[in-house]
């Protein structure tokens, strides 16, 4: 397993330019072989992170090159992002928790 955290701010007269993309192109990502996971969480200040698993570096490098999003990546370059930071990793470790939903009787 593999993760890109993808950290960005989008210029602000862009944001609504933006959002139809980005769902095609997480549309497409989740149609590649070994995609795993997408989230994405914003804050106050308009900084973005994204998280998205791939099952392997293999299958996040043909994701990465894509045609259609490298395509993307160009116009995100030149239109709509301020900035932004990818970082990709591999977890050193994994725990998880999950509650069970309580039932009512």
């Amino acid at each position: 397993m593999v993760v890109a955290i993808f950290r960005s701010r989008l210029r602000p007269e862009c944001v609504a330019e933006y959002r139809p993309l980005a769902a095609h192109m997480l549309e497409l990502a989740r149609a590649q072989p070994g995609f795993v996971s997408f989230e994405s969480f914003g804050a106050d200040d308009a900084a973005r992170v994204s998280i998205i698993e791939f099952e392997s570096l293999e299958h996040l490098d043909a994701w990465r090159n894509h045609p259609e999003h490298r395509k993307a990546q160009q116009l995100g370059r030149q239109r709509f992002y301020a900035e932004y930071r990818i970082q990709v990793c591999r977890p050193l470790r994994t725990r998880s928790f999950r509650r069970e939903p309580i039932r009512e009787p």
